[in-house]
């Protein structure tokens, strides 16, 4: 439930400035792995595992400090972690050695991690009605940083050398911890409990409510098909009969921009009640997609054409995700993001994996399969929710709780799903 009767459009604005401006810092080391190696002169494997560590380290973020947005004022806790990673961006730029700037990378990935506050903290603020409409703004902001963070750090560091690409990224950060701090509300947390009780809670939560456990799943589902594709089409855009550089492989990404299209709708029917129904169509969206993800094998426009509807869909379901986890607790925000979003990292890394395999051993049709295969799976399992909700309304009786949780998560006009 909101917290006042208007929501704050300067608030808004500063986290999805902030959101973008920090999550890119997760990617900018990306395209610039040749780099590093030149300037360490490290082996490629070595600066592959400065990227894990990156990974890794906001994979532990989300399991130990997100959950902190429900016990801790966010405000503050916010602008705390990201001047650390302030401090991390700045000792990554300056680093002498590689192992150096794995551990300040370490801290980076971390700490950016706030984001993952950021987001649930903009559904609080929200006017009842408006969840939705706030969460997508937000929600845009963060992908476009994913988006045009790679292109940045190529661009940069072609006329500045790499070390430049992370003074940026510090020196954005920097700004939008001030954005943040004037413009983000006081809002007193409502849990009081100690730390690894709160920890510990995120299992009760997903114990206790059916509704997580089927949204942690399609978002994995949606995000296992989302790190099938991007893991690939590097190999094959390099590859005959394209044999595209870095540059332009990494513009390709550009074409991601209709996801953030696609969250703005998606919240907009998540704050009608279409929460429910629009999940099952983006998911549909999602394995569609790779009839014509497919045909960039031999076609460039397909692939594009391809990318612009893959995209919409997967961004459309995590959206729709999100809205109706965040509507089942409100005074447990954050530690319900941190189970969707582990889950949905955990989806995402399981598809990467199993893509760079897969595309070694078979090539981009078994990409494009495995790609499919994941929303199926994840539709398979929404359209047999959604017969048990028909069959529980048909025989006039109360519904399974995990049904009537997802009904009232839904929000006003949910029984029309």
């Amino acid at each position: 439930m909101g917290t006042s009767t208007a929501t704050p459009s300067r608030a808004v604005a500063a986290m999805t400035f902030a959101t973008g401006v920090i999550i890119a810092n997760n990617y900018y080391a990306q395209p610039l792995e040749a780099a590093l190696a030149t300037a360490f002169g490290a082996p490629s494997s070595a600066v592959g595992a400065v990227l894990t560590i990156i990974q890794v380290s906001y994979a532990i973020g989300l399991a130990t400090l997100v959950p902190l947005g429900d016990l801790l004022e966010r405000r503050r806790l916010v602008v705390v972690m990201l001047s650390v990673t302030v401090l991390g961006l700045i000792v990554v730029a300056a680093a002498p050695t590689l192992s150096i700037l794995a551990a300040a990378g370490g801290l980076v990935g971390l700490t950016t991690v706030a984001a993952q506050i950021l987001v649930p903290f903009a559904a609080q603020i929200a006017k009842d009605g408006e969840q939705g409409k706030v969460v997508s703004t937000v929600m845009s902001g963060l992908l476009i940083g994913i988006l045009v963070s790679r292109v940045i750090a190529g661009l940069i560091a072609a006329v500045f050398g790499w070390r430049a690409v992370f003074l940026l990224g510090a020196g954005l950060t920097a700004i939008a911890v001030v954005a943040l701090w004037r413009s983000l509300p006081v809002v007193a947390p409502a849990t009081r409990m100690s730390y690894p009780r709160l920890l510990g809670s995120v299992f009760t939560l997903i114990r206790e409510e059916p509704v997580l456990r089927l949204r942690m799943v399609y978002g994995a589902s949606g995000y296992a098909s989302f790190g099938a594709l991007w893991t690939s089409i590097g190999f094959l855009l390099a590859a005959p009969p394209f044999s595209l550089g870095e540059a332009t492989i990494g513009l390709f990404a550009l074409f991601g921009v209709a996801g953030a299209l696609a969250a703005r709708f998606a919240g907009r029917l998540a704050d009608r009640g279409r929460a429910h129904p629009a999940t099952g169509a983006f998911l549909a969206v999602i394995a569609a997609s790779f009839a014509v993800v497919a045909l960039g094998a031999h076609s460039l426009v397909a692939l594009a054409i391809g990318l612009v509807i893959f995209d919409f869909g997967v961004q459309g379901s995590h959206i729709s995700n999100q809205s109706v986890v965040y509507a089942l607790r409100p005074e447990a925000r954050s530690r319900l993001n941190t189970a969707y979003m582990t889950s949905y990292f955990i989806g995402g890394a399981t598809g990467s994996g199993l893509s760079a395999a897969l595309y070694a051993s078979h090539g981009w049709a078994a990409v494009c399969w495995i790609g499919a295969a994941f929303p199926t799976v994840g539709l398979l399992l929404w359209a047999a929710e959604s017969l048990s909700r028909r069959r529980a309304r048909a025989r006039g009786s109360a519904a399974p709780r995990g049904v009537d949780a997802l009904t009232r998560a839904a929000g006003p006009g949910a029984e029309r799903d």
